[in-house]
């Protein structure tokens, strides 16, 4: 393991300040091997910090063609393999987009249908949540159930869960989600499409009948749907045709305007229509009850075979900003303070650069948190105590405070070529940052590597 120990200037943003100050970084390459080291795009640490686990993609659009899941030690660098899929093709099974559990030592990433092959591959409707407990390598534990053949099992889903990520106390779990049902249905009826939708899992055993095609499958935990969505929203209304991209509000949620507390919430970007017609993302919030498992009447929780799941009964959703441009930038994830005071995300500031900013749950005001003279070039993540917010920017990894936007150069300025991938992860120490950049193997090859920034003073 080769770690390189440096001083590193950090300047402050000079729209901030003119300040700058040296800290002590270590910073190390964790994997070498010729290969993909993918990490996610948050929660990549066990909950001591001594592990941080990635799947095999060299590229984030290759998760159908991926079979393995490992993970890396933070102090050793040493690599052990978790999961390996059976009878993998280009076109599937497929594994990728891994998480670790906040409170236990177990990871849950995504598993394509175990069917897949040409006729069959990996896709947005054919994949669903698998765990491993990281003292059992190799045993898949299936999360959510799997049923698209009539009669649909309650609990269960007819498609694809994608982007894992544990609630703070770690019981529950949400996901993006694509109905197999509705994408089927869409090709016979130019009225239906199968829109993205958000939702969420909890501990309870869901039983499905199993055939001998692998399509179906049983699961550990119970699964509901928790976002409206519909084909045609009504120009200029909170009415929404995607819901994605989204993150848990708080450690143990947020408080409302009247001093109560909701304990379980999401925020989630969702596709508006403004009164041109043109579609603009805003930031929605959807409460949950604390037994999300009782269905509306007419809108049974595992859908019928021209609708698709119904929302539970006592989820409360509504929009909490009115934009005239919405959510803009790269692809990111709304990342929440750990007290559930700010939801955090990307916009354009008033010289057309994307800066992050913050709403409360609440909604109201809108605060810019970053100020750069460059774009964020990426998703980003708060550190535990909701302080620094990490993100890729200028070819480097950033931090800034929330409370002041001072702003730090945690890395090295890379060429376009070698600059970090994704989004930083801090661990749950708050001690180091995980990031991946390419590194060049043999010839021309260049791997995705992990890299470990480890705060010395």
């Amino acid at each position: 393991m080769k770690t390189i120990t440096y001083s590193l200037l950090l300047g402050l943003s000079a729209c901030i300040s003119n300040e700058s100050i040296y800290m002590n970084f270590s910073e190390t390459q964790l994997t070498h091997a010729a290969q993909g080291h993918t990490i996610h795009n948050t929660q990549v640490f066990s909950k001591d910090s001594r592990w941080v686990v990635y799947d095999t993609r060299n590229d984030d659009t290759q998760i159908g063609s991926t079979g393995s899941i490992g993970m890396v030690n933070t102090e050793t660098s040493e690599v052990r393999l978790l999961y390996q899929t059976t009878n993998q093709t280009e076109a599937g099974p497929g594994v990728g987009a891994v998480t670790f559990s906040p409170t236990e030592d177990r990871v849950l990433f995504i598993h394509g249908i175990r069917n897949a092959d040409v006729s069959r591959p990996y896709g947005m409707t054919r994949r669903t949540g698998v765990a491993i407990a990281i003292d059992h390598p190799g045993e898949p534990i299936f999360m959510d159930a799997r049923d698209i053949l009539p009669p649909f099992t309650e609990g269960a889903l007819r498609g694809g869960t994608h982007a894992h990520s544990w609630s703070g106390d770690g019981k529950w779990i949400s996901f993006t989600y694509n109905d197999y049902v509705m994408e089927q249905l869409a090709k016979t009826d130019a009225t239906v499409r199968d829109l993205r939708t958000v939702g969420i899992m909890m501990p309870r055993h869901v039983d499905v009948e199993q055939d001998n095609t692998l399509e179906n499958n049983s699961g550990t935990y119970f699964s509901v749907i928790v976002t409206d969505v519909t084909e045609n929203p009504k120009l200029g209304s909170d009415e929404i045709d995607k819901a994605f991209d989204e993150c848990w509000i708080g450690e143990n949620g947020y408080q409302k305007p009247d001093g109560s507390w909701q304990a379980k919430a999401i925020a989630f970007q969702g596709n508006v229509r403004n009164g041109k017609g043109e579609t603009v993302t805003e930031i929605f919030v959807v409460d949950l009850p604390a037994d999300p498992t009782k269905a509306i009447n007419s809108r049974p929780l595992e859908g019928t075979l021209t609708s698709r799941p119904g929302v539970p009964s006592g989820v409360i959703q509504r929009r909490i900003t009115f934009t005239a441009n919405g959510v803009e930038g790269p692809r990111h994830w709304l990342r929440a303070t750990p007290d559930g005071k700010l939801i955090c995300f990307l916009a354009q500031d008033g010289r057309g650069t994307i800066q992050i900013f913050g709403v409360s749950p609440n909604g109201g005001a809108i605060r810019q948190v970053t100020n750069n003279d460059f774009s964020i070039q990426g998703p980003f993540n708060l550190n535990p105590t909701g302080q620094w917010v990490a993100y890729p920017a200028d070819n480097s990894v950033f931090i800034t405070s929330l409370a002041t936007g001072d702003t730090y150069r945690i890395t090295d300025r890379f060429t376009d070529e070698d600059k970090p991938v994704g989004a930083p992860n801090w661990s749950p120490d708050g001690n180091s940052i995980a990031y991946n950049r390419y590194v060049r193997g043999e010839g021309t090859d260049r791997y995705l590597q992990v890299f470990l920034l480890r705060k010395t003073d």
